[in-house]
């Protein structure tokens, strides 16, 4: 009897992942644990980690990937992107390969899931093979990427499986069964209450990175809204002299923060973990590697503090994992009602509408945390992502600077302790007067992009910390003696949250900067940014028409942004003459040119 191609097929899958946050990583982890259950072997890494020229020998692959800024790909796929999109490329050369995509997004932004959709229309044109039709999944629903990605799994595996069949004698591994950790913990008796060291060093050899980041001093940490206002901003810098860091407008400083101390010491005592413990980290299996950002040997103590995410709000899968080390009945059962499909709508309202944190789950079921195996941690809880920030300043005003407007995170929920912002909390709450404050950060490169002819004028659209990005670019512009700023900035009241107002009213003395400010809730009907942008529609036309101003619109996604480019699209029309379809299809053409630019954030 003869052998079927797919009895022959080697049963590897490589599931390739690009994020920004570590939802997409989280994800791909997942599918890699599902994997094992079904006697694959899995391999799991960063899509620019990948030697893309391999990936017409690779038989099973998935890619989870997300979204950035205006349809942009993440920063640990952007290699990636640009070669899977070169021209070049044969239209046969991926005919041997089983793929399928799955997006992660965000649906208030206009351009949602726009990489996957890309992706996924780009591996089709070079012979690619779809298991089945990409999934887009988004994080406005409110049982979140789960109620995309758990129906187009639960379709994935069934699929593969009839491509990929179980060798004979194995089945598929029940969810019951706890698969073995991805690491093991070797707990060390010698030096047990010793520190541990920073990996990191103040004087950097290369340029500073997430895997080494630079300990920047912070300087100052000033509160820039009235002490009345319900928000709280904050204009802090840090000092990043000798971090042979430079970045000019537009770029970002990404920051690593921490878990705070109360938080951490609770979770110790929770689950009876002596910090001052020490061990050393050993993969389970050898393709696994070890975590870049954590040193060895470590202490239980740095591990919770600056590794585990423990402020999360935690996954379905979360609940999953947890009931395995449940002894109490009345909690397990719960546990695993919460990750049945059944107990998603009981999970929404317990977890996700609350905005319940990993830590205040684990005090719920008290019995099961305290018999979670050590070992475990690391796939019960995901890692602390570093957080991204426009810079708020430019070199050539605050030479080894760098400032950030921060707005600290804090709202209420039906829980009685309000919700926090893990980094902006963290954040605001250091206290640079009472000593040496170091903060983990190295600087990337934004979406953002000004021209490099500084005779172009430039319209800039920041409310809120929206004006982060253009303070820099004003800086940098003014510092180079150019004229032809025009500033649109909104915010709720003039005397509680008009940030650099000083500033803004000493370059327009100096003749650097035309403002425009609207002030929400100064006055009974409510004045926004888009409204001042068609009041002064002529000198917007003129700007763009016969200055060749590029535009720039930075701030919150959910209603601002289309509010404002309806502005654009009604000044196009009253000032330039255009039809409605005419205005659309200009301001599509600066967008292609680079002449719109926009960074907005959930």
């Amino acid at each position: 009897m003869g052998v079927s191609v797919a009895e022959m097929a080697e049963r590897r899958l490589l599931v390739l992942f690009g994020s920004q946050t570590g939802t997409a990583e989280d994800m791909a982890e997942r599918i890699g644990r599902e994997a094992k259950r079904r006697h694959f072997v899995c391999r799991i890494e960063a899509l620019d980690n990948y030697c893309v020229a391999n990936l017409i020998h690779e038989p099973l692959v998935v890619f989870v990937c997300s979204t950035t800024g205006q349809g942009d790909p993440p920063d640990n796929m952007k290699k990636f992107w640009r070669f899977i999109l070169r021209k070049n490329l044969p239209p046969a050369s991926l005919c041997q390969v089983d793929y399928a995509v799955m997006g992660l997004g965000d649906s208030s932004y206009p351009k949602f899931n726009f990489v996957a959709k890309k992706l996924h229309k780009r591996l089709l044109q070079l012979g690619g093979c779809p298991i089945l039709s990409v999934a887009l999944a988004d994080d406005q629903h409110e049982l979140g990427p789960d109620a995309v990605s758990d129906p187009w799994l639960k379709d994935l595996w069934s699929k593969i499986l009839l491509l990929y069949p179980l060798p004979q004698g194995l089945d598929v591994i029940s969810d019951d069964v706890l698969l073995p950790p991805k690491f093991i913990l070797h707990f060390l008796d010698d030096d047990i209450h010793s520190k541990n060291n920073d990996v990191q060093s103040l004087n950097l050899q290369t340029t500073p990175s997430e895997q080494q980041p630079f300990l920047a001093p912070m300087l100052s940490n000033e509160r820039v809204t009235a002490q009345s206002h319900f928000q709280d901003v904050r204009l802090i810098e840090f000092d990043i002299t000798n971090s042979g860091m430079k970045y000019s407008a537009g770029d970002v400083v990404m920051i690593q923060p921490q878990n705070i101390l109360e938080d951490v010491q609770q979770f110790c005592q929770l689950l009876q973990l002596n910090p001052s413990k020490r061990f050393i980290l050993v993969p389970s299996d050898p393709s696994t590697s070890l975590p870049a950002h954590l040193p060895q040997p470590c202490n239980v103590q740095y591990l919770v503090e600056r590794y585990l995410d423990i402020s999360c709000v935690p996954r379905r899968t979360f609940f999953h994992l947890l009931s395995h080390f449940s002894s109490d009945e009345l909690e397990r059962e719960k546990l695993q009602e919460f990750s049945s499909a059944q107990g998603q709508e009981e999970l929404y309202s317990y977890c996700n509408r609350p905005r319940r944190t990993t830590l205040e789950v684990l005090f719920d079921f008290p019995n099961t945390s305290s018999c979670i195996p050590p070992e475990y941690l690391f796939e019960l809880i995901p890692r602390i992502r570093p957080r991204s920030f426009s810079i708020a300043s430019s070199l050539l005003t605050h030479p080894n600077r760098i400032q950030i407007l921060l707005a600290v995170v804090q709202y209420k929920t039906r829980l009685s302790v309000p919700r926090r912002g893990l980094c902006s909390f963290w954040l605001a709450s250091l206290r640079p007067e009472d000593g040496d404050i170091l903060v983990p950060l190295w600087v990337k490169k934004g979406n953002l992009m000004f021209p490099s002819d500084l005779e172009t004028p430039v319209i800039l659209v920041g409310p809120g910390t929206g004006v982060a990005p253009f303070r820099a670019a004003i800086q940098e512009r003014v510092a180079q003696k150019k004229k032809g700023n025009c500033l649109f900035f909104g915010c709720r009241k003039r005397l509680q949250d008009y940030y650099c107002e000083s500033e803004w009213a000493e370059l327009m003395k100096m003749g650097f900067l035309t403002l425009f400010t609207a002030f929400s809730r100064d006055q009974e009907d409510k004045v926004y940014v888009q409204h001042r942008i068609i009041e002064n529609g002529h000198l917007v036309w003129d700007l763009i028409n016969n200055g060749r101003a590029w535009i720039y619109l930075a701030g919150n996604a959910k209603l601002m942004p289309e509010a404002v480019i309806s502005a654009f699209k009604s000044v196009f029309q009253s000032e330039g003459g255009m039809s409605p379809s005419e205005a659309e299809q200009y301001l599509a053409m600066l967008e292609q040119s680079h002449q719109f630019q926009s960074e907005t954030w959930s």
